[in-house]
C-alpha cells in the first residue's frame, strides 16, 4: 500500500497545482490507497481439496479532483480521477477529466469546510492488518476451517446419523466462503480546508456457508472486527452448527406469522431498505418511505436506531469522512420518532436551500439543522469506502438497533410463543419503488419454527418468501434482544450491529416445490 505520508504530500502538492489553473475557482483533492486481501474457503470431505483456496490481494490507489470552473457561461462543477499515478502528471490528467466533464449545478453551494477535528488518542485502525503478511492471511482462513470441522466432528447428532464419529465425513460435509481483510488510507485537502486531513481504517470479515450434503442441510456464519486480534474464526463453527440444526427441515404453509428476525435478516433489511429511506438524498428526491415525517413517530416507541462512526472498538469506525469532516453519532430513530438522517455536505446543503424542504422533511430544516449533520460522506466502490475515483455519496458506518426494554433471546421467544425464527434471507429488494416501503426476500436457511416459546423444528431452505412493508414492520416490533452482533452486507462495509427482533403480522408465502421427473 501507499504510505499515508505519501498520500498527504500528494494532496498538499496537488491542491497547489490545481489552484493555479486560471479557470478553477475552488477545488478539492482526494488521494487514497485501498487494499483487500482475500482467502477463499473450500473444504469438501469427499472430494480432494485444499481447504483454503486462492489467497490473493487487490490494490488500488490514485487521486481524484473535484473543481468548480469559472467560464463565460458561468460556474460548472466537474470531477475527474487518475489511477496509479500520484505525480503532477496524474493530477493534471484528473483535472483535465474534471474540466471536460464539468456541468452547471445550480444546487451546488460549496465544498465542505470546518475546523480540523481533534485526532483521537488511539487509532481506529489495526496496524497488524495494515502490515499483514501472506502467511497470516492464510492462517486466518484455516482458523475458520478448523472451527467448522471441530464443530462437525464434535456433533453427537452427526455421529448418530453416520453410525460413528469416524464416519462423520461420509455425510458429505462442505465449508465454503471467504475471509477478507480490508485496508484503507486517504488524504484530502481543498481551498476551503487547505491543511491536509488524513485517516486510516481497517476491517476483517468472514462469510461462511456449511453443508451436510447427504441431508440437504446448510447453515451460515458471519464475523466482523476492526482488529485482527479480535478474529477467532467463530463464523466457521456457527455455520457448521446451523447446518447440523437444519437437518430434516420442514416446509411452511403460506400465512401471516409473528416472526423473530435474526441478525442477518435484520441487517439485510436495514442495508437494502431502511437505511436508504433514512438518507438525505432520498428525502430530497422524494423517494423515502418516511417522506415528510421528520419529528414524527415511525416505529414502535421501544425502538431506537442510530449510526455512530466514531465508536471505539467497532468494526466500521473511522476518524474522518471522505469529505474531511468528523464522524460521530447520528440518531435516526429515537423512541420510535424519526429524529435525523444520514447525510453528506452536498445533500445537507441541497435540503437547507430547497424551497420545498419543509414539505419533504415535515419540518423547516433551518430550525432542525442538527438532523442533517454531514457525518456520512464516503466514496464507495467495490474496493471500500475510500475510493479516489468517485465523488462522495452517503453511507452508514456502525448502525445500532436498541430497545428501551431489551430481552434475552429466550425471553423473546417466549414473548412470541408460536411463530417463525428467520435466520437468513437473500434477494432483498424494494418492490413498487423505495417510497412505497414494500419489499420481498427469500428465506434461505438458519430458520426454525417457534413452538411453546422455544426454537423447534428447522425450516427447509429456499421454500418460503417473505413480503411486507418497512413502515408496518417497524411499527409491528414487539421485542428486541440486548445482545447484538456485527453483520455486513454483500460487497458492503456498512456494519449493522444487529440484535434479534420480534415482529408481528409478517406474510410468509410458500414457494412451489419442483417435482423430479421419473
Amino acid at each position: 500500500m501507499i504510505p499515508l505520508a505519501t498520500l498527504k504530500a500528494t494532496a498538499q502538492r496537488a491542491l497547489r497545482q490545481v489552484s493555479r489553473a486560471k479557470d478553477v475557482r475552488d477545488a478539492e483533492v482526494f488521494a487514497s490507497s485501498l487494499g483487500q486481501l482475500i482467502c477463499r474457503l473450500n473444504y469438501t470431505s469427499e472430494i480432494p481439496c485444499n481447504g483454503v483456496e486462492e489467497p490473493k490481494s487487490v490494490e488500488s490507489f490514485g487521486v481524484g479532483v473535484r473543481a468548480l470552473f469559472q467560464g463565460p457561461d458561468g460556474l460548472r462543477l466537474g470531477f475527474g480521477s487518475e489511477a496509479r499515478d500520484l505525480s503532477a502528471r496524474g493530477v493534471e490528467q484528473a483535472l483535465e477529466k474534471a474540466r471536460r466533464g464539468a456541468v452547471p449545478d445550480p444546487e451546488f453551494v460549496s465544498f465542505p469546510a470546518g475546523p480540523l477535528p481533534e485526532r483521537p488518542s488511539s487509532r481506529y485502525h489495526d496496524r497488524a492488518i495494515m502490515d499483514v503478511k501472506d502467511s497470516r492471511l492464510v492462517e486466518t482462513g484455516w482458523k475458520v476451517i478448523h472451527e467448522a470441522l471441530r464443530a462437525f466432528q464434535g456433533s453427537e447428532a452427526l455421529a448418530r446419523l453416520a453410525g460413528s464419529k469416524e464416519k462423520v465425513p461420509s455425510l458429505g460435509l462442505i465449508v465454503s466462503g471467504d475471509v477478507s481483510l480490508s485496508r484503507q488510507r486517504m488524504a484530502i485537502a481543498s481551498t476551503h480546508m487547505p491543511k491536509v486531513r488524513a485517516d486510516e481504517s481497517s476491517l476483517i470479515t468472514s462469510f461462511v456457508t456449511a453443508m451436510v450434503e447427504r441431508h440437504n442441510a446448510k447453515g451460515s456464519g458471519y464475523g466482523a472486527a476492526s482488529h485482527l486480534s479480535g478474529f477467532k474464526g467463530e463464523a466457521g463453527a456457527e455455520a457448521a452448527r446451523n447446518a447440523i440444526r437444519g437437518i430434516r427441515g420442514q416446509r411452511l404453509p403460506t400465512g401471516t406469522y409473528t416472526v423473530v428476525l435474526g441478525p442477518q435478516p435484520l441487517a439485510d433489511l436495514m442495508i437494502n431498505l431502511i437505511l436508504p429511506s433514512l438518507s438525505a438524498d432520498a428525502f430530497y428526491s422524494s423517494r423515502s418511505a418516511f417522506l415528510g415525517e421528520l419529528g414524527r413517530p415511525v416505529a414502535n416507541p421501544m425502538l431506537s436506531i442510530y449510526d455512530h462512526g466514531a465508536g471505539r472498538g467497532f468494526a466500521g469506525s473511522r476518524y474522518l469522512t471522505c469529505e474531511g469532516l468528523p464522524t460521530g453519532r447520528t440518531d435516526l430513530i429515537r423512541g420510535g420518532v424519526l429524529t435525523g438522517l444520514l447525510s453528506n455536505h452536498y445533500e445537507t446543503q441541497r435540503l437547507l436551500h430547497d424551497p420545498r424542504a419543509r414539505e419533504k422533511l415535515g419540518v423547516n430544516p433551518q430550525e432542525h439543522a442538527e438532523a442533517l449533520e454531514p457525518r456520512n460522506g464516503f466514496r464507495g466502490s467495490n474496493m471500500g469506502r475510500r475510493s479516489f475515483d468517485v465523488p462522495p455519496s452517503i453511507a452508514a458506518t456502525n448502525v445500532f438497533l436498541e430497545s428501551a426494554a431489551p430481552q434475552t433471546p429466550e425471553a423473546l421467544y417466549r414473548t412470541v410463543g408460536a411463530g417463525v425464527y428467520i435466520g437468513r434471507i437473500w434477494y432483498t429488494y424494494a418492490i413498487n419503488g423505495l417510497r412505497a416501503g414494500d419489499f420481498t426476500c427469500t428465506v434461505v436457511g438458519d430458520s426454525y419454527l417457534i413452538q411453546d416459546g422455544r426454537l423447534g423444528a428447522p425450516l427447509q431452505a429456499n421454500t418460503v418468501r417473505m413480503t411486507g412493508n418497512i413502515r408496518q414492520l417497524l411499527r409491528g416490533v414487539i421485542g428486541v434482544t440486548r445482545q447484538a452482533r456485527p453483520i455486513l452486507g454483500w460487497s458492503n462495509d456498512e456494519v449493522i450491529y444487529a440484535p434479534e427482533m420480534a415482529v408481528r403480522e409478517i406474510q410468509l408465502n410458500e414457494i412451489a416445490q419442483f417435482m423430479q421427473a421419473v
